[in-house]
């Protein structure tokens, strides 16, 4: 007799977890809470669909930092090279940034959606929208669905329900309560990956939207060379959100507004005389500082100094005051979810055998740069292939290597 397995989620996580399960000869079916499935995986495609980066293990596990052993087996199944040739495999060629990131030629995930659904449905795994996950109903799955509440009886179930952002798109976390009502330990979510706030007066209007670039952020003697943007709430972008967990925990962030020029440098260039010509003009022509941010240098350094060697530190380390961050539910990823210690090995909740988690719904974390969806499709994966060890209807080492060429 067939067997049968529940995807609750139709994220990158949860289509993973299906591919695998229906390669091994498995009934599935997806069901996801909004009208179509793989919302937020589309909108991170919207400026160009990041689903790796091109480096080693060792150096795309570093991404995940505290859970970064958590996360090795599954990575080291489903690592870059590995999403590369998954990918291929779909017929999405591919292309390497120059910074090592990695995307589907055609840039948006839509391209590379509707080929894993047409996969998908050349395996037969059936794609249900529009159906509510509620509750563990005995034995069954309890959802809200268009024609009414259905409970049904699986033989495994992979959820996939997504962290605590974006709640539009489908995750909203509300699934952590039901776990934590059933003393199945669950670690607070956190925002990751998002936007920072500071008070703007007036005079920065003008440049909100405007892309600082060629700049870096410091942290705890970490430091990114990501782009970032002026916001009306703030900045916002890939330089700074990988830093944003611990700028929210209290830690200072400086700014190198000329990374590539040595402080002695800066200094030796100011220190020429600038007759009559205005201080922004100065800057202009000695160090060729666009107006944003010659903007930011007067919006957070003033009173400037008018000695050039302090003026110098102070465009190589100028203080950020960052009021806050953005809501939770705008950050592009979260922290926090199912506590691995609530885990097994395989990923199964140990208080709920044949029930496994993946993608955001863990706790672990990475900043953008491909790492999210790594994570994201190696959980799936591995949730998947431990669903089939499970039922024992196959070997699940023969479908590992599928669809990965």
């Amino acid at each position: 007799m067939t067997k049968t397995a529940a995807i609750i989620g139709g994220g990158p996580a949860g289509l993973m977890a299906a591919e695998m399960l229906a390669k091994a000869g498995v009934s599935v079916t997806v069901y996801d809470a909004k009208p179509s499935l793989g919302r937020k995986f589309l909108m991170a495609g919207k400026s160009g669909l990041n689903i790796t980066k091109d480096e080693g293990l060792e150096a795309l596990l570093e991404a995940y930092g505290a859970h970064s052993e958590e996360m090795r087996p599954m990575v080291s199944m489903f690592d870059s090279s590995k999403v590369k040739g998954w990918v291929r495999s779909l017929d999405q060629p591919i292309f390497i940034g120059s910074s090592r990131r990695v995307f589907p030629e055609a840039m948006k995930a839509s391209p590379l959606l509707r080929a894993w659904f047409a996969r998908l449905d050349e395996l037969g795994v059936t794609r249900l929208a529009r159906w509510k996950f509620k509750d563990f109903n005995g034995g069954g799955l309890e959802f809200d669905t268009p024609d009414g509440p259905q409970t049904l009886q699986t033989d495994v179930t992979v959820l996939a329900l997504g962290g605590a952002s974006w709640a539009k798109l489908g995750s909203d976390g509300a699934w952590a309560k039901l776990l934590a009502d059933r003393d199945i330990p669950v670690v607070p979510f956190g925002a990751v990956n998002v936007g920072l706030r500071v008070d703007w007066s007036e005079h920065m209007a003008k440049h909100f939207g405007t892309p600082i670039k060629t700049v870096a952020w410091t942290v705890n003697g970490e430091t990114s060379r990501g782009e970032a943007v002026v916001s009306t709430r703030g900045i916002e972008g890939g330089g700074v959100y990988s830093l944003s967990e611990a700028v929210g925990a209290g830690a200072d962030l400086t700014m190198d507004l000329l990374p590539d020029v040595k402080l002695e440098d800066v200094a030796h260039r100011l220190f020429k005389p600038r007759g009559k010509t205005s201080l922004s003009n100065h800057l202009r022509k000695a160090l060729r500082m666009s107006p944003v941010k010659i903007a930011l240098l007067q919006e957070l350094g003033r009173p400037l100094p008018k000695e050039a060697g302090k003026l110098a530190q102070l465009i190589k380390a100028l203080p950020v005051p960052v009021a806050g961050l953005n809501p939770m539910d705008e950050a592009i990823s979260t922290s926090g979810g199912v506590a691995w210690e609530s885990l097994d090995k395989s990923l199964m909740i140990r208080d709920l055998p044949g029930v496994f988690c993946a993608g955001e719904m863990l706790d672990w974390a990475a900043p953008t740069g491909g790492y999210l969806l790594n994570g994201c499709l190696a959980t799936g994966r591995w949730a998947g292939i431990s669903a089939i060890r499970f039922l024992g209807v196959a070997e699940a080492e023969k479908v590992t290597s599928v669809s990965c060429r």
